[in-house]
């Protein structure tokens, strides 16, 4: 028998465990076998992987890839070969783009520009307002991943449903079957602080962080978990920021709530100091937060299991828009996210290298989790026979210092790695059994990748 394509000479890792000079072999798109290298039939490509680790595709279920609306900013093309050079596999696009996905025809239409020029698979949410909870049922036809409501002031100033129409779309929801998740900030609070601070003139990029105080964060988790215990809706808590967040969201499945989270590597990494160091390219909701609440997020959120999910929320915005020229400028003039499908595997694997978590405990957050949670696995997230042949190589070995942001692949890519040096780096990225990128360069074609289906 000779297949499409094999990998060896690999150390095949899942969360199951680790498999030392293995390799997987493909043929029309799925994984036909995964076993040890001698074992492996033949193959019209044999890929040598030079002892490193290859793990199932990394599934990034939370960026904003701008399109359709925001091209200047991102759009599909751009934002995948970004994952594609990341070893990200699949990507699940934001709702907040212009216009807003939020009805059946817009869900359509990020689905066709997304067939015209993605490099990875990829699936999109779709937020609800007090507009569309009679839309719903017609929006899980259309093929929708899940959904999003936007509870505090964000990008794009999506106002969200009250308390009484989030119940409401709470059980339209549970009738689907599909998971609602939330940006988690009381907007009261926020607000309140926020003019307060520029009355006050509070203009430094801390202050934008001080504004959205942990409390705001902390009590949306809990109100949403309460609605969620009311309704019996599935929920996801987005960008999990601070570790007394992840506490609220550890006590709701303890009540027995379907409650999922995740976080972000740059909460993971940095403390709110990096405002006081970088600025306003640091600038991002819900905010960093300091170094008592990030250690509580790894103790509770990581190594406790509160956090379901790694994600970026990969947000790009223009120079100009992040004030890279005026980083300690006037932060109520600059806009809020940065880039992170590119950094996001370094940034693991180097807590891997630190012994922060194992290289098993990463591949269930990064990519079965994520699959798992939102209704893709074990199509996406596995390696199991029979799926797609999703794969990423790293090397976990390789040091390296991201010294500019240009060396990066999304249209615009601000972000506060700049500068951070890493211990670990993607060397290749397989999307149903065709190499998209490899020895530093994207190689697969615009238009390759296709929405993931759901049921």
């Amino acid at each position: 028998m000779i297949v499409d394509l094999v990998v060896r000479n690999c150390t095949v890792v899942t969360p199951a465990g680790r498999t030392p000079n293995s390799g997987v072999a493909v043929e029309d798109g799925e994984i036909v076998a995964v076993g040890r290298s001698d074992r492996l039939p033949d193959a019209d490509r044999v890929v040598d992987g030079d002892g490193h680790v290859l793990v199932p595709g990394i599934v990034d279920c939370h960026i904003h890839n701008r399109e359709p609306g925001l091209e200047y900013k991102e759009d599909w093309e751009s934002a995948t070969r970004a994952a594609a050079a990341g070893g990200v596999t699949t990507v699940v696009g934001m709702p907040n783009t212009d216009p807003v996905i939020d009805r059946p025809e817009h869900l359509e239409l990020k689905f066709e520009r997304g067939e015209a020029s993605a490099h990875v698979d990829f699936q999109s949410y779709v937020v609800v307002t007090s507009e569309n909870i009679d839309l719903i049922p017609a929006i899980d036809d259309a093929g929708a991943l899940g959904y999003k409501i936007f509870l505090g002031s964000t990008v794009g100033d999506v106002p969200p449903p009250n308390d009484g129409e989030i119940l409401e779309a709470m059980e339209k929801i549970r009738e689907t079957g599909k998971r609602l998740g939330f940006h988690e900030e009381n907007g009261e609070i926020i607000d309140h602080y926020t003019e307060k601070f520029q009355a006050e003139g509070r203009n430094e990029p801390i202050d934008h962080s001080h504004s959205r105080p942990v409390i705001a964060e902390r009590e949306a988790v809990e109100r949403m978990i309460t609605f969620a215990e009311e309704t019996g809706a599935k929920i996801h808590m987005y960008h999990v920021s601070s570790g007394s967040a992840a506490e609220a969201v550890a006590r709701g499945k303890d009540r027995g709530v379907d409650v999922t989270a995740e976080t972000t590597p740059h909460y993971l990494w940095f403390t709110e100091d990096v405002m006081r160091e970088k600025g306003n390219p640091a600038r991002i909701q819900p905010p960093i937060r300091n170094a008592a609440e990030r250690e509580k997020l790894w103790e509770v959120g990581i190594d406790d299991g509160a956090i379901d999910c790694i994600a970026t929320d990969h947000a790009p915005h223009t120079p100009e828009e992040k004030k890279v020229d005026d980083p300690f400028g006037n932060t109520w003039e600059a806009i809020s996210g940065f880039v992170g499908l590119e950094t996001e595997v370094p940034v693991m694997l180097s807590f891997v290298d630190q012994g922060r978590l194992t290289l098993e405990e990463w591949v269930r957050r990064h990519s079965t989790r994520p699959a798992q949670v939102w209704g893709m696995y074990p199509q996406k997230g596995s390696l199991q026979v029979g799926t797609d042949a999703d794969f990423t190589i790293v090397d976990p070995e390789r040091e390296w210092t991201l010294e500019d942001s240009n060396e990066l692949h999304s249209k615009n890519c601000v972000t506060p790695f700049v500068g951070e040096s890493f211990t670990g780096n993607v060397v290749s990225t397989v999307v149903r059994g065709e190499v998209v990128y490899e020895d530093g360069d994207v190689v697969g074609e615009s238009g390759y990748g296709t929405r993931v289906d759901v049921d």
